[in-house]
């Protein structure tokens, strides 16, 4: 797992207007917390930021984070981003165990061709679309694939069915839909018409 490193500001004052004040300059407001830390406020660079989390890891990136003439290894845990521009307006990091299991958000791929499905006009239909795992931070997948060669008309792919690389737990109900198929418009269309007649 590759270091990534970001600097943080402890300066900065609390209050709205101090956080916008702090946004207009380049920064974003943060907090750092987790267990035997006591919480702290920074601030950190907007653009080194995104620099930090724009690997294949994402906001799943383990973060080497310094603060207050001390190194904290964190995750972005919670980012609260601005209702219409979409910018970051908030970050919490949480303080990590690189020995111990966290909970983290992992993208679905599905991969493959699901022939038979084509073939009789019907469609595959993505319920889920990120996967709730516990694991190690040095163990967490970029994603998981959902593999939908072999599906059939009218079968489905759960959650107990996806294959996670070793020390992954998925920790939502195992039978939940991660892939349904369905009958496509032109099908549902063509059995219309064939009612009518």
């Amino acid at each position: 797992m590759s270091k990534i490193t970001l600097e943080g500001s402890t300066n900065r004052d609390h209050g709205s207007s101090n956080a916008r004040r702090l946004r207009q300059s380049g920064s974003i407001p943060a907090v750092v917390y987790g267990h035997g830390v006591e919480s702290l406020s920074i601030s950190v660079d907007a653009k080194s930021f995104r620099a930090a989390v724009s690997g294949e890891q994402g906001l799943n990136s383990v973060i080497s984070l310094g603060a207050d003439g001390k190194e904290y290894l964190v995750m972005a845990r919670e980012i609260q981003r601005h209702p219409v521009r979409g910018t970051v307006a908030h970050i919490d990091f949480q303080v990590i165990d690189p020995n111990q299991p966290v909970i983290a958000e992992v993208p679905l791929h599905v991969v493959g061709d699901a022939v038979e499905v084509r073939h009789a006009d019907w469609e595959v239909d993505q319920q889920m679309f990120s996967l709730e795992v516990r694991t190690r931070p040095d163990q967490i997948p970029t994603h998981i694939d959902v593999e939908i060669s072999e599906l059939k008309v009218g079968d489905a792919i759960h959650v107990s069915d996806l294959v996670l690389p070793k020390g992954v737990v998925a920790i939502v109900d195992a039978g939940v839909s991660v892939v349904t198929t369905r009958p496509s418009r032109v099908a549902k269309t063509a059995d219309t018409a064939e009612a009518a007649v």
